[in-house]
């Protein structure tokens, strides 16, 4: 999402993953020039780091662990939008609803100084296959419709080009066709993914204008 936003704007990538598989990406120097990464957010500084990184650059994306620890309660608390991704699989399942709950949290508590404070988020589903639904992803995604857990339509599906980005340390668009097939197709689907976010930020902000 990261890289399909900068062939247009400006973008801050807040890598506060402990692993920062993002840095260790960016080292081959590949990464687009409009994009800025940071790496040295902690659980204390995360809010700073975000506040700003939003004064210089119009989009900023922060890459969390995958679970719920003092450094994303920080990171939501300056969100304009939650993505929770996970993959069909129990583990993955029952971290994005810990995710759940501190954005449904963070929002309680900001209800009591703002009544009609709201906090966009919706699950990603990925690695899911392009062609067929399982029946596993069928079971994750009834559940989530149960617990009226907003979606995007849009899902991230399984593609060697996701992988190789990390192992080449390159963008989609500069992975070589010969060692990476189907990059096409990775493009398009990391763009509409990128382009359901953006519609789902404009959404927000004219409901916040109307409010």
């Amino acid at each position: 999402m990261a890289t399909q936003l900068a062939k247009s704007y400006p973008v801050t990538v807040i890598d506060a993953d402990k692993n920062h598989p993002i840095s260790r990406w960016a080292s081959n120097d590949n990464a687009p020039e409009s994009m800025k990464i940071i790496a040295d957010a902690d659980e204390h500084s995360i809010a700073d780091r975000i506040d700003e990184a939003a004064l210089e650059t119009p989009f900023v994306i922060v890459d969390l662990p995958g679970s719920a620890d003092k450094i994303a309660v920080m990171a939501v608390s300056r969100a304009d939008f939650v993505v929770i991704p996970t993959a069909a699989s129990e583990p993955d399942v029952i971290e994005a609803m810990k995710a759940i709950v501190v954005v449904r949290q963070h929002e309680k508590g900001m209800r009591r100084v703002n009544p009609s404070y709201s906090l966009p988020f919706a699950v990603l589903l990925t690695q899911t296959n392009a062609a067929i639904k399982t029946r596993i992803l069928k079971q994750v995604v009834d559940g989530l419709v149960e617990r009226s857990v907003p979606m995007l339509k849009t899902e991230l599906n399984e593609r060697s080009a996701y992988k190789a980005m990390l192992f080449y340390g390159q963008t989609l668009e500069t992975l070589d066709p010969e060692d990476v097939s189907n990059i096409p197709k990775a493009i398009d689907n990391a763009q509409a993914l990128t382009n359901e976010i953006l519609e789902a930020l404009r959404a927000a902000r004219s409901k916040e204008s109307t409010v």
